[in-house]
Order: structure tokens, then sequence, then C-alpha cells
């Protein structure tokens, strides 16, 4: 079946995920997904790198619930722009069980920024992606991240494995917390001692409030499920750095359109990546609650 409608908007999620064999913790939180539109409501910006068809919060909500999670993070998508309207009306209907991350102008107003905290907005997201992003002025972002000290929030960053030394006095600048997304895309074939993991292990020794969310074992793992090599190369991190870890399904999949992946064959890598029950615990509601239901 086609994942393009008439309109050649894209689908990249599975429309009937399995039910995971592992049953999450009470009270997990999926600390890193995404709603696109409706689009009608919420227009995409006219400098969307992809044109998604419509992942709005009640099929986002029926997933969390198919999947056993009680919460989300929702993370704004980039096919959305600085324009947070989207993620905040996911927030607004989710009955206090959704926070979420935004994407920001550098010249938005303290009193805007005021408006995304009674939002539920706890972060905001800084991607290096050139393929999804134009632009990434450092200094802007720097000062964005020097405004939003006084609010609590942290700074979500977006990278690839490839720039992570460029980048690293740009990180160690940054003011508040700080969480990574995906690990910055190591290659996990090179295993947890290969050259990626071991720079990005470095970088989380550098400083003590540098978070990760140890996901998308969809775009990291080209081999599929089980994910060996994925888990091979995280499990490790997991263990090392509990206090520090996040989980999301990354839902609905942004550009993952010609592989679809299947929601409950993600959730079955936790236990595996993450093989204790306190593990799981921290991993799926201590940390999460701790940075985004600090309230």
């Amino acid at each position: 079946m086609s994942t393009t409608d008439a309109d050649g908007r894209i689908r990249s999620w599975n429309l009937a995920p399995s039910k995971p064999r592992f049953t999450a913790p009470p009270g997990a939180v999926d600390a890193h997904c995404h709603v696109f539109g409706p689009q009608a409501e919420f227009p995409f910006s006219p400098k969307a790198k992809y044109l998604p068809q419509d992942a709005g919060p009640d099929a986002l909500f029926a997933l969390r619930d198919h999947l056993g999670f009680a919460r989300n993070v929702i993370v704004q998508a980039s096919c959305h722009g600085t324009d947070n309207s989207a993620t905040l009306n996911g927030i607004a209907r989710s009955n206090g069980l959704a926070r979420g991350v935004a994407v920001v102008d550098p010249a938005i107003s303290d009193s805007e920024l005021d408006a995304l905290h009674a939002g539920g907005i706890r972060g905001v997201r800084f991607n290096f992606l050139k393929r999804l992003v134009d632009d990434a002025p450092k200094d802007k972002f720097l000062d964005v991240a020097r405004r939003i000290a006084r609010l609590g929030w942290h700074v979500v960053v977006y990278f690839e494995a490839d720039i992570l030394e460029e980048l690293k006095p740009f990180l160690a600048a940054i003011p508040v917390p700080i969480v990574i997304d995906h690990m910055g895309r190591p290659d996990v074939t090179q295993g947890p001692d290969g050259a990626d993991m071991t720079a990005f292990r470095r970088l989380l020794d550098s400083r003590d409030d540098i978070w990760t969310k140890v996901t998308c074992a969809d775009r990291l793992d080209a081999a599929g499920p089980p994910y060996a090599d994925f888990v091979r190369a995280v499990r490790p991190l997991v263990e090392a750095y509990p206090d520090r870890v996040l989980w999301g399904t990354d839902w609905p999949h942004p550009n993952m359109e010609k592989v679809l992946p299947d929601d409950g064959h993600l959730v079955d890598t936790i236990p595996e990546i993450a093989p204790t029950a306190e593990l799981q615990h921290k991993l799926l509601v201590g940390n999460p609650m701790r940075l985004y239901w600090a309230d």
C-alpha cells in the first residue's frame, strides 16, 4: 500500500502496530514523539523539507494507550517550523498527560516564552541536520539558551555523529541542562566501544547535566528488528548513565516512510537496553518525570 496520498502527503508510520510483549511500568513516559497538523487547522511551514499526512493528538494518544504508556513529551516537528501551535494543541488536549519541547525563532520575546511555558513547554530544540533546517545560528541559539534559564527549561540538540567535535564548544557554552536526541546518531554497527559511542561518552562525561535519548533503533539499525546492533551498542550506555537517559517512540517517525517502523517492536527493545526493573523505571518514569514534570 502506498504511503503517499492524493495530495502527495507522506505517511511515515505503521497503521497497525503490534502489541508489545514488554509491559511498561505504571506511569511510563514516551519522551520523544511528534504531532503533524491536522494541516487544515495547523498548516505546515512553507520551509518544511517534508509534507506529512495528518498525525494529530487523537492518533498519538491512541498509540500511547495501545503501547501501555501513560504520558507523552511532544517535540516540535520541523515541518511546523517555529509555529508551535500544533504541539501546544496536543499538550492542551492531553488532560495534563503531555509536556512539550518547542522550536523558536531566536527573536522570540520573553512574554512569548512565558506563554509557551504556560502551555506546557519545558525545553527548546536546536536542530543541526542540514537536510531538515537551512540555518542553525549558534550565537543566537546560545542567547535563547541563556534566556530560558529563568524558566527552568533545558535545551534539546539534534545532530549527527560526524559534527560532534565541532559542536563541543557550543555545547559547553549552553548554560542549562542539555538533552541529546538519539545519542547524536552514532554508527551502532561499531559496537559499544566504537569511535562514535566512545566520543559520545566523552561528551556525557564532560558535564553531569547532559542527558540523552536512547531512541530510534529503526533509524540507527538498518538490519531491523530485533535491532541487535542497536541493543549491543546502547545497553552499556544505559547501564553507565542510568539517571540521564530517556526513551521515546519518535512516532510518527518523520522521513521513515520507506520502512515503516512497528512501534510495538520498538517498545520491545526497552528490556534489551534496560535489562532490570530499576533501569526500566528510571528510563521510562523517574528520569522523564524529573525533567518534564518537576513542578
